[in-house]
Protein backbone atom coordinates (compact mmCIF):
# COMPACT_ATOMS: atom_id res chain seq x y z
CA UNK A 1 0.00 0.00 0.00
CA UNK A 2 1.06 3.44 -0.92
CA UNK A 3 2.44 5.90 1.81
CA UNK A 4 1.15 9.28 2.07
CA UNK A 5 2.44 12.58 4.09
CA UNK A 6 0.03 13.49 6.90
CA UNK A 7 0.50 17.25 7.95
CA UNK A 8 -1.74 18.35 11.34
CA UNK A 9 -2.09 21.84 12.02
CA UNK A 10 -3.73 23.88 14.67
CA UNK A 11 -4.19 25.70 17.43
CA UNK A 12 -2.09 24.79 20.72
CA UNK A 13 -3.44 22.20 22.99
CA UNK A 14 -5.94 21.40 20.62
CA UNK A 15 -4.73 17.82 20.83
CA UNK A 16 -2.78 17.57 17.98
CA UNK A 17 -0.25 15.47 19.15
CA UNK A 18 -2.67 12.65 20.74
CA UNK A 19 -4.00 12.62 17.50
CA UNK A 20 -1.06 12.84 15.44
CA UNK A 21 0.68 9.93 17.64
CA UNK A 22 -2.42 7.68 16.98
CA UNK A 23 -2.56 7.76 13.68
CA UNK A 24 1.25 7.08 13.18
CA UNK A 25 0.64 4.20 15.41
CA UNK A 26 -2.14 2.76 13.37
CA UNK A 27 -0.79 3.30 10.13
CA UNK A 28 2.63 2.33 11.11
CA UNK A 29 4.19 6.22 10.23
CA UNK A 30 6.88 8.30 11.81
CA UNK A 31 5.52 10.38 13.62
CA UNK A 32 7.39 13.87 14.05
CA UNK A 33 6.18 16.47 16.79
CA UNK A 34 7.43 19.46 15.49
CA UNK A 35 6.07 21.69 18.56
CA UNK A 36 8.47 20.17 20.52
CA UNK A 37 11.51 21.32 18.10
CA UNK A 38 10.12 24.48 19.23
CA UNK A 39 10.31 24.38 22.35
CA UNK A 40 14.09 23.00 22.61
CA UNK A 41 15.00 26.35 21.03
CA UNK A 42 12.93 27.84 23.17
CA UNK A 43 14.37 26.26 26.55
CA UNK A 44 18.34 26.32 24.89
CA UNK A 45 17.70 29.96 24.74
CA UNK A 46 16.15 30.34 28.38
CA UNK A 47 19.28 28.33 29.55
CA UNK A 48 21.57 30.57 28.13
CA UNK A 49 19.55 33.86 29.12
CA UNK A 50 18.84 34.61 25.46
CA UNK A 51 15.63 34.88 26.61
CA UNK A 52 13.62 36.18 30.25
CA UNK A 53 11.87 38.82 31.77
CA UNK A 54 14.48 41.43 31.69
CA UNK A 55 16.23 40.90 28.49
CA UNK A 56 16.04 39.15 25.18
CA UNK A 57 19.28 38.61 23.22
CA UNK A 58 18.11 36.75 19.98
CA UNK A 59 21.16 37.68 17.99
CA UNK A 60 23.20 35.00 20.20
CA UNK A 61 20.60 32.94 19.54
CA UNK A 62 20.49 32.83 16.01
CA UNK A 63 24.82 32.64 16.36
CA UNK A 64 23.93 29.55 18.01
CA UNK A 65 21.34 27.81 15.85
CA UNK A 66 23.87 26.05 13.42
CA UNK A 67 25.89 24.10 16.88
CA UNK A 68 22.41 23.41 18.09
CA UNK A 69 21.49 19.14 17.93
CA UNK A 70 18.44 18.71 17.64
CA UNK A 71 17.20 14.85 17.62
CA UNK A 72 14.31 12.47 18.20
CA UNK A 73 14.94 9.46 19.40
CA UNK A 74 12.48 6.41 19.70
CA UNK A 75 11.69 5.49 23.35
CA UNK A 76 10.03 1.75 22.63
CA UNK A 77 8.83 1.51 26.56
CA UNK A 78 6.44 4.74 25.76
CA UNK A 79 6.13 4.03 21.87
CA UNK A 80 7.05 7.22 20.13
CA UNK A 81 9.91 9.48 20.05
CA UNK A 82 11.24 11.99 22.58
CA UNK A 83 12.93 15.14 21.94
CA UNK A 84 16.99 15.37 23.00
CA UNK A 85 18.67 18.90 22.68
CA UNK A 86 21.88 18.44 22.38
CA UNK A 87 22.32 14.74 23.31
CA UNK A 88 20.00 15.55 26.70
CA UNK A 89 16.68 14.49 27.03
CA UNK A 90 14.56 17.24 27.38
CA UNK A 91 11.26 15.96 26.97
CA UNK A 92 9.37 16.42 30.11
CA UNK A 93 11.19 19.89 30.55
CA UNK A 94 10.51 21.52 27.16
CA UNK A 95 6.36 21.03 28.60
CA UNK A 96 6.35 23.50 31.34
CA UNK A 97 4.21 26.37 31.38
CA UNK A 98 7.91 28.46 31.58
CA UNK A 99 8.44 27.48 28.02
CA UNK A 100 4.71 27.52 26.88
CA UNK A 101 4.91 31.42 27.53
CA UNK A 102 7.98 31.89 25.57
CA UNK A 103 7.96 29.68 22.75
CA UNK A 104 5.56 32.06 20.22
CA UNK A 105 8.09 34.40 20.42
CA UNK A 106 11.04 32.26 19.62
CA UNK A 107 8.82 30.61 16.97
CA UNK A 108 8.24 33.56 15.10
CA UNK A 109 11.89 34.16 14.91
CA UNK A 110 12.83 33.50 10.86
CA UNK A 111 15.83 32.08 10.81
CA UNK A 112 14.62 29.59 13.67
CA UNK A 113 11.58 28.82 11.68
CA UNK A 114 14.28 27.99 8.67
CA UNK A 115 16.49 25.81 10.17
CA UNK A 116 13.43 24.08 11.99
CA UNK A 117 11.85 23.50 8.56
CA UNK A 118 14.66 22.33 6.50
CA UNK A 119 15.11 19.92 9.32
CA UNK A 120 11.50 18.85 9.05
CA UNK A 121 11.70 18.74 4.94
CA UNK A 122 14.54 16.29 5.28
CA UNK A 123 12.27 13.96 7.93
CA UNK A 124 9.61 13.66 5.72
CA UNK A 125 11.40 12.24 1.87
CA UNK A 126 10.41 8.94 2.05
CA UNK A 127 6.46 9.79 3.12
CA UNK A 128 5.11 7.06 5.97
CA UNK A 129 4.89 10.21 7.73
CA UNK A 130 2.43 12.03 10.85
CA UNK A 131 4.08 15.33 11.53
CA UNK A 132 2.07 18.23 13.66
CA UNK A 133 2.62 21.52 13.88
CA UNK A 134 1.75 25.15 12.68
CA UNK A 135 2.92 25.21 9.50
CA UNK A 136 3.48 22.03 8.07
CA UNK A 137 0.35 22.18 5.70
CA UNK A 138 1.25 25.55 4.45
CA UNK A 139 5.07 25.59 4.55
CA UNK A 140 6.47 22.28 5.27
CA UNK A 141 4.72 20.24 3.63
CA UNK A 142 2.38 22.49 0.87
CA UNK A 143 1.97 19.30 -1.29
CA UNK A 144 0.64 16.86 1.52
CA UNK A 145 -1.76 14.12 0.48
CA UNK A 146 -4.22 14.53 3.52
CA UNK A 147 -3.90 17.92 5.76
CA UNK A 148 -5.88 18.64 8.99
CA UNK A 149 -6.47 21.72 10.45
CA UNK A 150 -7.24 21.34 14.32
CA UNK A 151 -9.37 23.80 16.46
CA UNK A 152 -11.22 23.78 19.55
CA UNK A 153 -13.03 26.98 21.94
CA UNK A 154 -9.61 29.02 23.78
CA UNK A 155 -11.53 27.66 26.95
CA UNK A 156 -11.55 24.35 26.34
CA UNK A 157 -8.30 23.61 25.39
CA UNK A 158 -6.98 25.90 28.24
CA UNK A 159 -8.83 23.78 30.62
CA UNK A 160 -6.89 20.46 28.67
CA UNK A 161 -3.82 21.91 29.20
CA UNK A 162 -4.75 22.64 33.08
CA UNK A 163 -5.63 19.27 33.51
CA UNK A 164 -2.66 17.63 31.89
CA UNK A 165 -0.30 19.85 33.74
CA UNK A 166 -2.05 19.18 37.35
CA UNK A 167 -1.99 15.37 36.21
CA UNK A 168 1.70 15.97 35.86
CA UNK A 169 1.84 17.52 39.29
CA UNK A 170 2.70 21.28 38.08
CA UNK A 171 0.94 24.19 40.00
CA UNK A 172 -0.98 25.87 37.98
CA UNK A 173 -3.56 28.17 37.52
CA UNK A 174 -6.28 27.81 35.00
CA UNK A 175 -6.52 32.03 34.25
CA UNK A 176 -3.20 31.69 33.69
CA UNK A 177 -3.40 29.05 31.31
CA UNK A 178 -6.21 30.31 29.32
CA UNK A 179 -3.96 33.79 29.17
CA UNK A 180 -1.57 31.88 27.48
CA UNK A 181 -3.49 30.24 25.02
CA UNK A 182 -5.22 33.23 23.99
CA UNK A 183 -1.87 34.92 23.77
CA UNK A 184 -0.08 31.94 21.84
CA UNK A 185 -3.05 32.56 19.43
CA UNK A 186 -2.28 35.95 18.75
CA UNK A 187 1.27 35.85 18.49
CA UNK A 188 0.93 32.42 16.08
CA UNK A 189 -1.68 33.95 13.79
CA UNK A 190 0.14 37.39 13.29
CA UNK A 191 3.75 36.87 13.42
CA UNK A 192 5.00 37.99 9.77
CA UNK A 193 7.02 34.79 9.23
CA UNK A 194 4.87 31.22 8.40
CA UNK A 195 1.99 32.72 10.62
CA UNK A 196 -0.66 29.67 11.54
CA UNK A 197 -3.41 29.57 9.01
CA UNK A 198 -5.59 26.51 7.82
CA UNK A 199 -3.87 25.50 4.00
CA UNK A 200 -7.13 26.07 1.52
CA UNK A 201 -6.93 21.60 0.86
CA UNK A 202 -6.70 21.41 4.48
CA UNK A 203 -10.29 19.36 6.67
CA UNK A 204 -10.99 21.76 9.43
CA UNK A 205 -11.76 19.53 12.68
CA UNK A 206 -13.13 21.27 15.82
CA UNK A 207 -12.80 18.85 18.55
CA UNK A 208 -14.36 21.15 21.43
CA UNK A 209 -16.93 18.67 22.06
CA UNK A 210 -15.41 15.42 20.92
CA UNK A 211 -13.16 12.36 23.04
CA UNK A 212 -10.21 11.26 21.90
CA UNK A 213 -11.82 8.00 20.61
CA UNK A 214 -14.67 9.90 18.50
CA UNK A 215 -11.90 12.22 16.85
CA UNK A 216 -9.25 9.31 16.10
CA UNK A 217 -11.70 6.70 14.66
CA UNK A 218 -13.22 9.80 12.25
CA UNK A 219 -9.66 10.98 11.12
CA UNK A 220 -8.29 7.61 10.64
CA UNK A 221 -11.17 7.12 8.36
CA UNK A 222 -10.56 10.02 6.37
CA UNK A 223 -6.75 8.62 6.57
CA UNK A 224 -7.55 5.06 5.03
CA UNK A 225 -10.07 6.75 2.15
CA UNK A 226 -7.16 9.28 0.76
CA UNK A 227 -4.35 5.61 1.72
CA UNK A 228 -6.43 3.54 -0.63
CA UNK A 229 -7.14 6.20 -3.29
CA UNK A 230 -3.41 6.86 -3.94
Amino acid sequence: MKKITIAVDGFSSTGKSTLAKQLAKALGYIYVDTGAMYRAVTLYAMRKGYIGEENQNIPDLIKALPHMELKFVYNENLGFSEMYLDHENVEQEIRTLEVSKNVSNIAEIEQVRLKLVDLQKKMGKEKGIVMDGRDIGTVVFPDAEFKIFMTASPEKRAYRRYKELLDRGDKVVYEDILENVQKRDYIDSHREFSPLRKAEDAIEFDNSDMGLREQFERIHGYALRIIKEE
